[in-house]
């Protein structure tokens, strides 16, 4: 499921008409009835009674609504934070993975206007491969990237570390569980980013050294479209611990694993040749603040939205 569609999802909703959806969404009819469609296969399910000419949501479009709604609105707030930035100030070029970028960017902006530091932060959301090229392009000063890290050229700082928690609808056997270990999701169906994304590479790298492999049912774009998938149980996931925001989907749980949990390094990356400008080294400075000190980051870092308690 990707963002686009469920774009095209609350279009047909809001107008309850096929034709005007296309008009308001500016694509042609076939192509929008087909991503409903493709909506429609991918959750099992009919969103929408066809009523000839009008359309009324079903019971499964009904709850679809209130996600999507939710999500769309996450995404256009952080995308209308990261377009906010100041047009003063040194030039920095700033890449992050899809998993830090629309938590930890805006902090930094925060950070820099509540401390009077002005930069022209100009930002890109993308997943590790593309980033590290730019980087060796020279099309960015940093990227915000996850270990592992095998690139010479490369030069990376530690920024924190995060754990990873169990992300699951409050129905779930395992949401009030007193132990959970990945060893208790074998049999689980999972919801994760697509293949190009580190976190669910080192997931399905947590999976293997349990002798399994994940039986992933949804693969998604966007955070919130994991989130939301999970709260409404069509499966677990695996997220760092600053995805958790209070602005969660109703019924969303999340859950410590038992004993050494999983977790996973978040590295401040640039090219070793590449020169920094002043712009470059005052977004390192505000970003290092923003952590805060101590090499594991806490329930209360400074970069984190506040967050319910985990097994609310």
């Amino acid at each position: 499921m990707e963002i686009y569609q469920l774009r095209y999802f609350l279009a047909v909703a809001e107008t309850g008409n096929f034709t005007k959806a296309a008009q308001r969404a500016f694509i042609s009819q076939p192509s929008l009835s087909q991503q409903i469609l493709n909506l429609e296969e991918e959750f099992g399910q009919k969103l929408f009674h066809r009523l000839g000419r009008k359309v009324v949501l079903t019971e499964g479009g009904k709850i679809l609504l209130q996600g999507a709604q939710r999500i769309i609105s996450e995404a256009d707030q952080t995308l209308g934070e990261l377009k906010s930035v100041p047009i003063h100030g040194p030039r920095v070029d700033v890449g992050a993975i899809p998993t830090v970028a629309p938590f930890f960017l805006p902090a930094v902006l925060a950070y820099c206007r509540a401390n009077s530091i002005h930069i022209s932060l100009h930002t890109r959301e993308d997943f590790r491969g593309p980033l590290i090229e730019a980087l060796h392009d020279g099309k960015l000063d940093w990227a915000l990237i996850s270990l592992p890290l095998n690139e010479p050229r490369l030069h990376a700082v530690r920024l924190y570390t995060e754990p990873l928690w169990l992300a699951m609808g409050a129905d779930h056997r395992l949401a009030n569980a007193e132990k959970i270990t990945f060893l208790d999701l074998r049999d689980e169906d999972f919801i994760l980013l697509g293949d190009a994304s580190t976190l669910t590479s080192q997931i399905q790298r947590y999976c293997g050294e349990h002798d399994f492999e994940p039986r992933i049912t949804h693969r998604c774009g966007q955070l919130a479209t994991v989130k939301s998938l999970a709260a409404m149980g069509l499966g677990v996931s695996v997220l760092p611990q600053s995805a958790r925001s209070a602005t969660d989907p109703e019924g969303l749980v999340f859950r410590k694993f038992t004993g050494l949990s999983p977790s996973r390094d978040i590295m401040l990356v640039r090219h070793r040749r590449h020169h920094l400008g002043p712009g470059a080294d005052l977004f390192a400075e505000a970003a290092r603040a923003v952590v805060g000190p101590g090499p594991v980051v806490s329930s209360t870092a400074p970069f984190q939205l506040p967050t319910p308690p985990a097994t609310s």
